[in-house]
């Protein structure tokens, strides 16, 4: 049993699966090694919540449910720092603003997490074109959801 300290929910139980090692922690975070994935239930969101720190967590979502072309070839040297050699999950941070329609996520630097080893990195794709705030939901999905209104 493994309790984490958080700053949403107070002390919470994680599985030991949902414990991911960042060997060289986050971009601006490079002290932080140890992450717990927190499903934010009822929705396709997750925490990734620090376990050294409980003030500090990620909001993630799996870039795939929202921008299903998303693809990318996971460079050699990561592949191999996170020991991968067959499962793989793939997420993106998200921002979420005032008015929620306008949140994006950050396809430009996915988090991968090796769910074998239970491993992670965020992971840069230079010269990829993604970007870094990507509408989660574009205007057409929105419009069409309103029923063209």
């Amino acid at each position: 049993m493994n309790m984490i300290q958080t700053s949403m929910w107070g002390e919470i139980e994680v599985q030991e699966e949902d414990i991911f090692h960042f060997p060289k922690g986050l971009p601006g975070f490079e002290d932080e090694h140890q992450f717990a994935l927190i499903p934010w239930e009822d929705t396709p969101f997750v925490y990734l919540q620090s376990f050294q720190e409980p003030e500090l967590s990620f909001l993630l979502v799996n870039p795939f449910l929202f921008a299903p072309d998303y693809s990318f070839e996971l460079p050699e040297a990561d592949r191999e720092e996170l020991e991968i050699t067959d499962q793989v999950q793939v997420y993106s941070m998200v921002t979420i603003q005032e008015q929620v329609s306008q949140s994006t996520m950050n396809l430009l630097a996915p988090v991968v997490l090796n769910p074998e080893k239970r491993t992670g990195k965020q992971v840069v794709l230079h010269q990829s074109g993604y970007k870094t705030r990507c509408l989660i939901w574009p205007e057409e999905q929105l419009e069409s959801a309103k029923g063209g209104v």
